[in-house]
């Protein structure tokens, strides 16, 4: 015989299928990674909205445009073959005579004791773990002129890595996690994170030099012309057209050597302030100022082993290496630091 169905038994079971429910969905809320906004505020992630980089496993929001390492199109460190060769030609068994290593990247060992380091060696990094040991942002231009062909010659002809690619359109390409060490500024290596801008470069002139063939000028000033071969160049941002900030020609001179460079875009320009602010805020030992000359100016030279010892913050190649010269003397050191500045205290 069936049980007696009243419509008090019927919403006492209704009860409890709803609470069963919320406990079922509990643990799907809880374990969502946390985000950290330029401004450092912590808070659940329902869903990536596409602007988000990671340190350590968490998203944190930059309000930029950012493309992870294991999204589509995403470019990936980690990976051993090369991304851009026939896959036949692309295994570690046909690259390991050219590359020393089937890694670009190494594990960050400065800041932490003895029990720090073997518990993140089994991959136990906290953003705790990375605030100890990163302190620096070092600024690339990549002098491959976009962020695919940048990734191209460091990961697959170099064996190198950088944390981050930034491309002409403001795209930011993130390639490995921030805890992880990048192979892209020797010394500083261990405590930095590293970008790569997406750039041609500063050269001792125009003539005879890449400036000449990658801009030409128009009615609405200086463009950026990518190269036939590159058919686009992997710009994310479909019939874009770059454009310096500044039309000129900009020279200077960096660890001696005087050369002359475009401006970056106002999109990088943009992202950039956006991803340093980022960064300042979620490691805090990353100081949003640059290396200053006597007069207050950017230093425009490699900084001594005291020096780079002592400095904490925003810097660029040429401070860390005598025979670089990137960012380059167009860079706009003062519109990154008050920007970021400026989003750091909203």
């Amino acid at each position: 015989m069936s049980p007696l169905i009243t419509p008090k038994s019927i919403r006492f079971q209704a009860v409890i299928l709803a609470a069963v429910l919320v406990l079922v969905a509990l643990p799907l809320v809880t374990c969502r990674a946390p985000a950290i906004k330029a401004g450092s505020r912590i808070g659940a992630v329902s869903a990536r909205t596409g602007d988000e980089i990671m340190i350590a496993g968490q998203l944190i929001h930059t309000g930029a445009p950012v493309v992870l390492w294991f999204d589509p199109g995403g470019y990936d460190a980690y990976r051993v073959e090369r991304r851009f060769a026939p896959p036949a030609e692309s295994g570690w068994d046909m690259i390991s005579n050219a590359i020393g290593s089937p890694n670009r990247y190494g594990t960050r060992r400065g800041g932490l004791d003895e029990a720090g380091l073997e518990r993140v060696r089994g991959g136990g990094w906290t953003l705790g773990d990375v605030q100890q040991t990163v302190d620096q942002f070092v600024l690339h231009y990549d002098a491959s002129g976009t962020s695919r062909q940048c990734f191209k010659v460091l990961h697959d002809l170099r064996g190198l890595s950088v944390h981050f690619l930034l491309d002409i359109d403001g795209t930011i390409y993130q390639t490995l996690d921030v805890k992880d060490r990048a192979w892209h500024a020797t010394r500083a290596n261990d405590r930095s994170v590293g970008v790569e801008i997406a750039q041609i470069g500063a050269y001792e002139s125009l003539a005879g030099s890449p400036l000449a063939d990658w801009y030409r000028h128009d009615s609405a000033g200086t463009r950026i012309r990518l190269p036939d071969w590159m058919a686009g160049g992997g710009v994310r941002t479909p019939g874009f057209i770059g454009r310096p900030a500044s039309s000129r020609l900009v020279s200077g001179e960096v660890n001696g050597r005087s050369v002359v460079q475009y401006d970056f875009t106002d999109e990088q320009y943009e992202s950039l302030i956006r991803l340093t602010a980022a960064l300042c805020s979620a490691l805090p030992g990353i100081r949003c100022e640059y290396p200053r000359g006597p007069g207050g100016e950017v230093l425009d030279r490699a900084m001594t082993e005291e020096e780079f010892e002592l400095f904490s913050g925003v810097l660029g190649h040429w401070h860390v290496q005598q025979n670089k010269v990137d960012p380059g003397p167009a860079f706009d050191w003062d519109r990154v630091r008050s920007g970021a500045r400026r989003l750091m205290k909203d």
